[in-house]
């Protein structure tokens, strides 16, 4: 294990604000937060509901404890994740190794992590107390065992344990910037479970309620974890590690309000339908309140960013102004800081209350399952009309699309050019996802077969190889900037380290990426795992995006442009693809000739009334899958042509410059010739040694004939 890097920080204490304001600001933040809590409690009706007698409640305790206990599990880990952020991203490393403030912040990670833990523990028993409606005391360790393996909120509980279990044991060890990395990866993914049940898991909108709670919860821990800690950094360091620091978590949170607004918004339009449900409901005033906390955030970041942060990027050369300005920059972000508080107690208490109920209150068996009635029957009109907002695959054109966009315009302004065919390649791969994860497909492909396949066949086979072409590393390659410090990291070396790592390698090996491209429809459609993933949203989207990485791992191989770990001769590609092109055959012929439908259990739940038969959709299905998967095929083996014809006028260029270098311009040429010359010279040789035997074998062969004659 390496030592930590040693970074010095440049000594700055002139009227700079002592580290021992830090206990002062948690307590009224901690203060802040209870209160928000409370009030929202009240506000929500979730503090005193009406018992009806008779009926079995879990009692006072159980309604403050569990909002209390989910308040100390959010608060800590927002905590974790401002730590580690703070060690791995905004402070600087030394060629992978983290400076000893960072190293101190993971092992302050480790600690927050264990009140995570903590938090998780109490909330499991609290819910489990809720559900069997019995209070705490009457509760057993084996009925919480059970709900924590049987109930969709005690598992996502479970996962969350276990996950801060894992930052707990293994960031004790760590001191690479690598290693931070992964265990802030787990803290962001500990987020989710919760997330990802309650009330965003029983919304009609599906795919804007669990993507859009999901997106919410990590984009508020990183922008309030990351400022926190970054405000207690600035009180105990000084001089140029705090400049860094604040101008790294600058940009950073920008793209962090962004992604709170979308997704708050995304959350709000799930469960609020009607303008009235939000003025004249209790959870419609409470997103209210939210939303005018959010404004105040926004003006602190926007004050942040004008006058703190240019104050201290001045601060080295002007004595007398760091100190004022660092002032000015740590009052902006205490504030911040307790108003962010204030919204986690507000946020809690929100989670307690229910939502509105729906303004069209007869039951439909489809809706519940879908989050939408079924459609009528397909056609061009429908598929054009009838979409379905997925906020995850809506961040993921728009992020994309948007990222890539900047790095050419980044490229065209500094007088670098980049191919439009390029371009348009990648935003034709955009518009692919856009086409049948967002429009009517996405509606059909719930209910039938054949345009589910129509999903999936895209999606694996053909926006991959579009997004590939578009060679999106290249271009971030060339449009990012390398770090001004020597040693640290930024995007660009980060994306150079996952590039030339042991799991790129393995990912994108032939022996990996192609197995996983071509059996992982068999993995999925022949087994009982497909129709359990289409119960579920969360089984949609893993699907989605299992079709996608699997299909640009494969194509990555193929016909890729970025730079990868390694580099296969073109025959071999050939033979790969046609390969992939055999089995996907097999695959659609396998599905036509299937007697029994697919999930049957899944389609069957629907009555679809102009739909002919499953079987017949399945049918149509199989086909799609054939002849979807030949047509892309083909495009791959004209672009493998392609870059085989100009691969070789490369290496032949490369040539002519050696032989330029090497003094003659026909170097080549003049060694085949010599080569040539060379066998005629040993041919003649040989001619000449053998035509005296010839000669004398002749004659005695017209001697014997002779001799014969006379005979």
């Amino acid at each position: 294990m390496a030592p930590p890097a040693k970074i010095t920080p440049t000594p700055d204490r002139a009227g700079a604000p002592r580290a021992s304001a830090a206990p002062v600001l948690a307590a009224v933040a901690a203060v802040l937060c209870l209160a928000g809590l409370g009030l929202t409690l009240v506000l929500g009706g979730a503090a005193f509901p009406e018992v009806i007698p008779g009926l079995p409640d879990a009692g006072d305790a159980v309604r403050w404890g569990l909002p209390l206990s989910k308040a100390v599990m959010e608060t800590a880990g927002v905590l974790t994740i401002g730590a580690l952020l703070l060690a791995v991203v905004l402070l600087p490393s030394d060629k992978g190794r983290l400076s000893r403030q960072a190293v101190g912040y993971v092992h302050a990670a480790t600690w927050s992590a264990l009140a995570w833990a903590a938090g998780a523990v109490g909330t499991l028993y609290f819910q489990a107390s809720e559900f069997l409606a019995r209070p705490l005391g009457r509760v057993s360790v084996d009925e919480v065992t059970a709900y924590a393996g049987s109930v969709s909120g005690g598992i996502a509980l479970m996962f969350v344990i276990l996950l801060t279990t894992g930052i707990l044991l293994f960031g004790r060890t760590v001191t690479g910037a690598t290693g931070a990395l992964w265990l802030l990866v787990l803290a962001l993914a500990a987020t989710t479970p919760p997330a990802l049940t309650g009330h965003s898991a029983s919304a009609g909108a599906h795919e804007l309620a669990v993507t859009g709670l999901a997106l919410h919860v990590i984009t508020i821990s990183v922008w309030t974890g990351g400022l926190a800690l970054l405000t207690f950094h600035a009180m105990r360091a000084r001089g140029d590690a705090v400049e860094t620091a604040a101008a790294r978590f600058s940009r950073l949170a920008l793209w962090a309000y962004v992604g709170v607004a979308i997704s708050g918004l995304a959350s709000a339009l799930a469960r609020i339908e009607s303008l009235d449900a939000l003025l004249r409901t209790e959870y419609g005033l409470i997103i209210l309140v939210k939303v005018v906390l959010f404004a105040v955030l926004g003006a602190f970041g926007y004050l942040h960013r004008e006058f703190a942060l240019k104050g201290l990027d001045g601060a080295a050369k002007a004595p007398g102004w760091p100190a004022r300005r660092r002032l000015l920059f740590l009052r902006i972000a205490a504030v911040e800081v307790l108003v962010m508080a204030l919204v986690i107690g507000v946020s809690v208490g929100l989670g307690r209350t229910a939502p509105p109920p729906p303004l069209d209150s007869r039951v439909d068996p489809a809706a519940l399952i879908l989050g939408f009635p079924v459609p009528p029957p397909m056609d061009a009109a429908n598929l054009l009309t009838l979409w379905r907002p997925d906020l995850f695959f809506i961040m993921l054109v728009v992020v994309a699309g948007g990222l890539y966009a900047a790095g050419v315009v980044r490229l065209v302004r500094r007088g670098d050019s980049w191919p439009a065919g390029r371009a348009v390649a990648f935003t034709a791969g955009l518009l692919t996802i856009v086409a049948v994860q967002l429009s009517g497909f996405a509606t059909y492909a719930m209910v039938l077969f054949s345009t589910h396949m129509i999903q999936h066949m895209v999606l694996s086979m053909l926006t991959p190889i579009l997004l590939v072409l578009g060679a999106p590393v290249t271009l971030a390659l060339r449009a990012l900037h390398p770090v001004k410090r020597r040693g640290d990291r930024g995007p660009r070396e980060w994306l150079n380290l996952f590039l030339n790592s042991r799991y790129s390698k393995l990912v994108t090996h032939p022996a990996v990426a192609t197995p996983l491209f071509i059996l992982s429809p068999y993995a999925l459609y022949f087994t009982p795992l497909f129709p359990t993933l289409m119960n579920d949203h969360l089984g949609h989207l893993f699907m989605g995006v299992h079709f996608l990485v699997t299909g640009f791992l494969f194509y990555w191989v193929i016909v890729g442009i970025d730079p990868a770990p390694r580099k296969m001769p073109y025959l071999l590609r050939i033979l790969l693809l046609l390969l992939a092109m055999g089995f996907h055959a097999f695959f659609g012929i396998s599905i036509m000739m299937q007697s029994a439908p697919i999930a049957m259990d899944y389609y069957g739940q629907f009555d679809v009334p102009w739909l002919d038969g499953l079987a017949e959709d399945q049918y149509a299905g199989g086909g799609v899958a054939w002849a979807l998967g030949e047509i892309p095929t083909l495009l791959v083996m004209l672009a493998l042509v392609v870059q085989w014809s100009r691969d070789d006028e490369k290496q032949e260029r490369r040539r002519e410059r050696h032989a330029r270098r090497d003094g003659s311009d026909d170097a080549d040429l003049d060694a085949y010739n010599a080569y040539l010359a060379e066998l005629d010279r040993r041919n003649k040789a040989i001619s000449g040694a053998e035509a005296p035997a010839a000669e004398e074998k002749t004659a005695q062969e017209k001697a014997a004939g002779e001799k014969a004659g006379d005979d």
